[in-house]
């Protein structure tokens, strides 16, 4: 039986759309209180009064933060921790994926998708770290990609490695952490129809949906289930892992496979 988050303090950054949106409204749905971050207010705002609509007693707040500038994202922290009564999840979720060639890419464009997709990861688990400690543990989830760690796509070459290095900074994090009782895990989605996955075009959704063996794109729900499971107590012997939700796009060699 799944293990309530009734009284658990959470944040959630990239909180404003998609997948994001989704493991809000799930956390709250368990019982949790949130923090919704993203750079825009009225676009968090329109979150939480969706999210208020079908769980009136949902506890949120809002929080506007760069989370690639230490400062805000440690204030932010500090913020939410105080407001909340401490902190005991942190989903580090915000990210960005411009689509552009290496031929066409500016270096600024890359160092821009490393910052934040990559270097806010960091920030989120620094700025967390003694919040947790004072609470006794606590559970981190990343939201890294298939991209990167496992495949490649053409114009992804800064988004591919800023999710695959997440799982590097992941794997030696859980190191440093595991005194202090915390574990961190990762979720890698695959096509998942979020706003920005939609700004793709039909034919694009039509390929990707064809790729998939289950024979759907994938929903924030989705991922915001797997994301539950690991910040809840069931998972407290998971640390430095990683799961795959893709419907199980990787595993055919070509789509002749799935014939």
């Amino acid at each position: 039986m799944f293990t309530s988050l009734n009284g658990q303090s959470a944040i959630v950054t990239g909180a404003s759309k998609g997948i994001g949106r989704g493991i809000a409204r799930a956390l709250a749905a368990n019982g949790a209180q949130v923090t919704l971050v993203a750079r825009g207010i009225p676009a968090l705002e329109a979150v939480r009064d969706a999210i208020l609509a079908d769980l009136p007693g949902a506890k949120l707040r809002l929080a506007s933060c760069d989370i690639a500038d230490w400062a805000a994202v440690k204030a932010m922290v500090d913020e939410a921790a105080a407001a909340q009564g401490g902190l005991n999840i942190l989903c580090a979720n915000g990210g960005i994926y411009p689509q552009t060639t290496m031929e066409a890419m500016e270096p600024s464009e890359w160092d821009q998708v490393m910052a934040v997709n990559t270097r806010s990861s960091f920030l989120a688990v620094k700025a967390a770290q003694p919040h947790f400690r004072k609470a006794g543990g606590g559970r981190v989830v990343l939201t890294s990609s298939i991209t990167g760690p496992i495949t490649g796509y053409r114009g992804w070459s800064h988004y591919g490695a800023s999710k695959a290095a997440q799982l590097g900074f992941m794997r030696s994090a859980a190191m440093e952490l595991a005194k202090d009782k915390v574990t961190i895990n990762a979720v890698l989605p695959g096509n998942i129809i979020t706003e920005g996955f939609v700004g793709n075009g039909p034919e694009y959704l039509a390929a990707m949906e064809a790729s998939v063996p289950l024979g759907r794109l994938g929903t924030v729900d989705d991922i915001a289930n797997a994301v539950l499971f690991l910040a809840s107590d069931l998972a407290g012997y998971i640390t430095a892992q990683t799961i795959v939700i893709d419907g199980g796009q990787v595993v055919p060699e070509s789509l002749d496979a799935m014939a």
